[in-house]
């Protein structure tokens, strides 16, 4: 549970713990507490993103995990914003109440780590306007509660609704129990355990932007970044690929396209290839913004490329010329290379946004299209025959 404001989890010992009673993903190993290593700075100083390389100590832990897996970590709200809430409520930090996921906790501890408060529940906005006395309000949420987005301010999160409606002041158990459970995020796990050892790490976006004048965060990014200190003991368990995994021929030639944090299974990828001493071609697509100050993994990607573990590493910075390159231009401009490694065998891994892989798809199309000389429906076939074969394989959010 979430510590009290001024108290640290980090004291807390490495045991396993209960798996939650409303888990979101398939959990197929009990989760555990794992001791956070560091979340160190990938970008340049004069970045505009904030990339952090997160490291967990699994040692203690039992979990264990491969390459292609995914980390859950079960973050913890910003505590600002929790107290700004239990303040708003005329409530007290220590009262104790029913949480979503069936526990019973005081107040702090199930707005900091029981309870979604980033995103309401339709449940919860109906709470809240059936205990507004003032029409207009009770009306305007109810509104927002059956999907009418004008009716309030877009995107608001449960603080925000209670300054917006002041007259919605349900009582806190109501509310506490009508909220949606706070649910474990998954991030691509960015090492091999064959190079890691016992640690674990992770490629994470830290998410902040400013909405109607109030800074927002993403709630696990930021926890991941900002407020889970070196030492602090957090929540984990590994989920198990869904096929998005290297094929045990080590033979068979591997093309990764993962731009931004979408490099994370793909670096975990090369150190497995380099571990058992796989000698198959590697090829690698990677963008970002500036390769100045966003090319993550510089040193290790380009000295792979060096010693020959990376046959190929194509990069697409976008904001480094007048017009915007992407992976899938690189891509093009080596349409004739990339389908002589489709036509030996070779296996396409993606990793990244839903829209880029998107873009990945139509790139992929028009190249086996005009290079196989056949037409752009034939070529979506032989893609998806290729989905079929898992010999291409995606790893999107």
């Amino acid at each position: 549970m979430e510590a009290a404001p001024g108290a640290s989890a980090a004291g807390a010992k490495a045991v396993r713990a209960p798996a939650p009673t409303t888990p979101a993903v398939h959990n197929p190993l009990p989760p555990a507490f794992a001791r956070m290593k560091g979340a160190e700075r990938l970008n340049g100083a004069h970045s505009a993103k904030d990339t952090r390389h997160v490291t967990f100590d699994l040692a203690e832990t039992g979990l264990a995990y491969e390459v292609g897996d995914s980390l859950g970590v079960h973050p913890t709200n910003c505590p600002d914003t929790v107290a700004a809430i239990i303040e708003r409520l005329d409530a007290r930090a220590t009262d104790e109440v029913d949480c979503p996921d069936g526990t019973r906790r005081t107040m702090w501890e199930a707005l900091s780590a029981a309870c979604d408060i980033g995103r309401p529940s339709d449940e919860a906005i109906e709470v809240l306007a059936s205990r507004a006395p003032e029409a207009d309000e009770s009306n305007r949420l109810q509104a927002l509660a059956e999907g009418h987005p004008r009716a309030g301010p877009e995107e608001a999160d449960l603080l925000e609704l209670l300054l917006a409606f002041p007259s919605a002041r349900p009582p806190v158990q109501e509310l506490v129990r009508a909220l949606g459970a706070l649910q474990p995020r998954l991030y691509s796990i960015a090492s091999s355990p064959k190079r890691a050892g016992a640690a674990v790490n992770l490629t994470v976006s830290a998410v902040r932007w400013e909405k109607r004048g109030r800074a927002r965060a993403g709630v696990a990014s930021v926890f991941l970044a900002d407020r889970a200190a070196r030492g602090t003991a957090v929540l984990v368990f590994v989920r198990r690929s869904n096929g998005f995994r290297l094929r045990a021929d080590a033979a068979a030639p591997v093309i990764m396209i993962g731009p931004g944090t979408g490099i994370a299974p793909f670096r975990a990828f090369l150190q497995e290839r380099r571990a058992i001493g796989a000698t198959c071609p590697n090829w690698l697509f990677f963008g970002d913004q500036h390769r100045a100050s966003d090319f993550l993994y510089e040193e290790e990607l380009t000295g792979y490329h060096r010693d020959g573990l990376l046959t190929r590493l194509d990069v697409a910075f976008s904001r480094d010329q007048p017009e915007r390159i992407y992976v899938q231009q690189r891509m093009r401009e080596q349409a004739a290379e990339l389908w002589a490694w489709i036509r030996e065998g070779a296996h396409l891994f993606v990793c990244g946004a839903v829209a880029m892989a998107k873009d990945v798809d139509l790139a992929l199309a028009a190249i086996i299209a005009r290079q196989g000389a056949m037409g752009l429906g034939a070529a979506k076939a032989h893609l998806a025959e290729m989905a079929r074969e898992k010999r291409y394989l995606k790893d999107v959010y």
